[in-house]
C-alpha cells in the first residue's frame, strides 16, 4: 500500500520533534508493507476524523483507506484526538 498524508496531517507531523517523526514514519512504512495493514488500526466509531486510527505511542494517526492507498487525515496525541 502508498501512504499519503493530507497537507493539515504533514503539517501536524512536522511540528514534533524529528525522533518521533522518525519514529512514525518507520512504523507507517512497516505497516504499509504489510498484506493487511487493517489488522493493526482500529475502526472508529464516530467517522468525523477519518474511519480508522493507527496507535504509534501517545500518537493517534486517524486515517481512510481508499484502492490501496492509506490517506493519513491527522497526527495529533490521544487527549487531543477524542475531542
Amino acid at each position: 500500500m502508498e501512504i499519503f498524508y493530507t497537507h493539515k496531517a504533514y503539517k501536524q507531523l512536522e511540528n514534533l520533534p524529528l525522533s518521533v517523526q522518525k519514529r512514525i514514519a518507520q512504523k507507517m512504512r512497516f505497516y504499509a508493507n504489510q498484506n493487511d495493514p487493517l489488522k493493526f488500526a482500529k475502526r472508529l466509531t464516530d467517522y468525523y476524523e477519518g474511519e480508522f486510527r493507527f496507535r504509534i505511542g501517545v500518537h493517534r494517526l486517524t486515517f481512510d483507506v481508499k484502492r490501496n492507498v492509506i490517506y493519513i487525515l491527522s497526527v495529533k496525541t490521544r487527549d487531543k484526538s477524542y475531542n
